[in-house]
């Protein structure tokens, strides 16, 4: 089965993104950046999401993550599926943190239960098929709407289409150019049907020592 091991985020500035990375949320291992010129406006067609304990836990990380230079897209606040707000990084990666608790239920904690990836789909069904056929294991799926695969690796894969994906991040669907990411996992090197690119692990790490 494939395991997504790690995200890869192409910026313009590796060590300023990887200072956010560490200071604001606190992650190491499942999200890595390399530098890239590449050509991306709009929408990138992803965001990645923090699943967290408690509410004050996602206001902790939410201003510290404001603190480094994020930008406020939706404030955090409590709502019939939990409480959570988005925001984008300097690098303009789109964050949502959030936790389907309402009331904190322990002392306050930085600690982050899941990194999910969310990939805005032109069309959900189709991705599905593709991933199946490369290894994944459905977990959850509703219809053409939302999948989720099975993960035992450090990042959860998730399928949303990419207009209902963009108006739960608070930004306009349009985009164009790069998506600026590339996902490292067990396998070999393929694109799906939307221009994500899946490459193994070793070149993942290859290319980030390259570009130091």
């Amino acid at each position: 089965m494939t395991t997504l091991d790690s995200v890869v985020l192409e910026v313009a500035d590796k060590a300023a993104a990887e200072r956010f990375l560490s200071a604001a949320l606190g992650l190491a291992e499942q999200v890595r950046v390399r530098e890239s010129g590449a050509e991306a406006s709009g929408f990138r067609g992803f965001t990645l999401s923090l699943t967290v304990g408690q509410p004050s836990t996602v206001t902790s990380l939410f201003e510290s993550a404001v603190g480094a230079g994020a930008t406020v897209i939706k404030p955090v606040t409590k709502s019939f599926w939990g409480y959570g707000g988005t925001l984008q990084a300097p690098d303009g990666t789109i964050w949502k943190i959030a936790t389907s608790e309402k009331k904190d239920t322990g002392p306050a904690t930085r600690a982050i239960d899941s990194v999910v990836l969310l990939l805005g789909c032109t069309d959900v069904a189709v991705s599905k098929k593709f991933y199946v056929e490369h290894g994944l294991t459905v977990a959850k799926s509703f219809g053409r709407k939302y999948v989720e695969f099975d993960s035992t690796g450090p990042v959860k894969l998730a399928l949303y289409g990419r207009k209902a994906l963009a108006k739960d991040a608070g930004v306009p669907a349009d985009g164009s150019g790069s998506h600026r990411i590339a996902l490292s996992a067990d396998g070999g090197n393929f694109t799906d049907p939307d221009g994500f690119r899946w490459e193994p692990v070793s070149s993942s790490i290859d290319g980030d020592l390259a570009s130091r």
